[in-house]
């Protein structure tokens, strides 16, 4: 849980023009009578804090599918919709890599700050970290060796709900009762879907799956199978011949016929090395995003991870 924070800079003015002084509306700390106001980042978070907060408020999130978290620039009416919030949930800083700075921007006596994965160690990805760092100094960015996607992982997924559950009893003693039985009844689905994927994989001899994008290690980690990806730093780097071709060679010694990609980006690298190998193509969804028809049309985190299990069986047999 982060400190709440203070209004301060050219920023802030702008944050108060938008939204006046930044309280909740009725002058005072407390949630105002028409609930809970929540602003989230992208899809999981979205998706997380709806499940606990129920019918006690408004959920909203600020990045549509297929816009990408790490370079995303909020907009004036961003940060003012954060500095208007009850409680502002992200996942983490190695995630949004753009948060620390609005942080930084906006203050407000009221915000609940939630950076969900604080209390997760997030693994480094080893391949290319010298490069990564290299790049990262030049470019003043921030090190991206570090795997942010720990939601995907069902275990992992109930920390960050407790964290939020935390977040909002901060801001809203009065619905506490309703807050905990939310939360616990999610976390009920979450553990359910943490069973599904070890009975699927506990016996399972052949271990190893290949994506264009290196989002899926906590799953891997998890339930012991083996992620070997294209890209280890983002989806939308383009590797090298050689590394392509060692792939290639890769998947025919070991018989992989499958090469997954990012529905949230462009499959170009992965149809290019299934070509190569002679396999084919399959949809692993990191949940970045859900457009807002798949959401209508009743797709959501949990039902996106049952999708993405069916694909992983094709492979983990």
């Amino acid at each position: 849980m982060k400190n709440r924070l203070k209004m301060t800079g050219l920023l802030s003015a702008a944050v108060l023009a938008l939204f006046g002084c930044g309280t909740n509306g009725d002058g005072g700390s407390g949630v105002s009578e028409e609930g809970i106001k929540v602003v989230t980042t992208f899809y999981p978070m979205y998706d997380f804090a709806k499940n606990v907060v129920g019918d006690n408020g408004e959920v909203s999130v600020l990045l549509d599918a297929g816009q990408e978290s790490h370079g995303y620039e909020p907009t004036p009416q961003d940060i003012a919709a954060i500095a208007d919030a009850d409680v502002f949930i992200y996942n983490s800083d190695e995630m949004e890599t753009w948060v620390p700075s609005v942080l930084e921007s906006i203050e407000s006596s009221e915000v609940i700050i939630v950076e969900a994965a604080e209390d997760i160690d997030l693994f480094e990805i080893e391949e290319a970290a010298a490069e990564e760092e290299a790049h990262s100094e030049e470019e003043g960015g921030h090190d991206h060796n570090v795997d942010p996607h720990v939601w995907l992982d069902p275990v992992y997924a109930q920390t960050e709900i407790d964290a939020i559950l935390a977040g909002l009893l901060e801001a809203d003693q009065a619905n506490k009762d309703s807050y905990e039985a939310n939360a616990a009844a999610f976390k009920g689905k979450l553990a359910e879907l943490d069973a599904a994927y070890q009975t699927a994989f506990e016996n399972a001899e052949h271990r190893t799956f290949v994506v264009q994008h290196a989002a899926f290690g906590y799953i891997a980690r998890r339930y012991g199978l083996t992620e070997v990806a294209v890209s280890e730093v983002s989806s939308d780097a383009e590797p090298n011949p050689a590394k392509l071709a060692e792939l290639q060679q890769f998947m025919v010694d070991n018989g992989i016929t499958t090469v997954y990609y990012s529905d949230s980006a462009s499959s170009k690298t992965a149809e290019t090395l299934a070509e190569g190998a002679g396999a084919s193509l399959e949809v692993l969804s990191p949940l970045e995003g859900i457009t807002d028809e798949d959401q209508k049309a009743g797709k959501d985190y949990l039902s996106v991870m049952q999708e993405n299990l069916a694909a992983l069986k094709k492979v983990i047999q």
